[in-house]
């Protein structure tokens, strides 16, 4: 008989990217680890940080994630010097590089961070492939939340 695994309190979840799917079609996603530093990754425990303005740019055939803040600690190291927004490398196959590459390279296609979460003892990122909603897309995406929200509604009281 196999022993179950015991669940840790709390969410693998460190940070969301809401934003994210408002303002953009997500077309395709990808898991990249994230290559951090010490400091980095105590922060990460403690859940201070922030994805909502970050997207990944393309350099010399690497992924580098841009924008995203992680709050350096008061009692982390005084010799360490602590940049919040420095640009982070993604981990990612050769192979998944060179299809990032050719997704973005697409007019008005744009990779942006979609979550931030732990996988067993690895920090990994989401990563979507995204094309920037009009405002009448958003307006109709609201309207379709909404109306999926009545439907609900409506399903439940004629159900008693």
């Amino acid at each position: 008989m196999t022993k179950k695994k015991s669940h840790k309190p709390g969410s693998a979840t460190i940070a969301l990217n809401k934003r994210a799917r408002h303002e953009y079609f997500i077309e395709d996603e990808i898991e990249a680890g994230l290559s951090l530093q010490g400091w980095e990754v105590k922060s990460l425990r403690a859940g201070k940080a922030n994805i909502s303005d970050s997207y990944v740019i393309m350099r010399d055939g690497e992924a580098y994630l841009f924008g995203a803040t992680i709050t350096p600690l008061n009692v982390a190291s005084t010799h360490v010097v602590c940049d919040p927004t420095r640009t982070r490398k993604l981990l990612l196959k050769q192979r998944e590089l060179a299809n990032l590459y050719g997704q973005i390279n697409r007019d008005g296609y744009t990779v942006v961070a979609l979550s931030l979460y732990w996988k067993n003892a690895w920090c990994k990122i989401k990563i979507g492939v995204a094309k920037g909603k009009k405002d009448h897309d958003k307006r109709d995406t609201i309207k379709d939340r909404e109306w999926k929200l009545d439907k609900a509604r409506i399903m439940k009281n004629a159900n008693r």
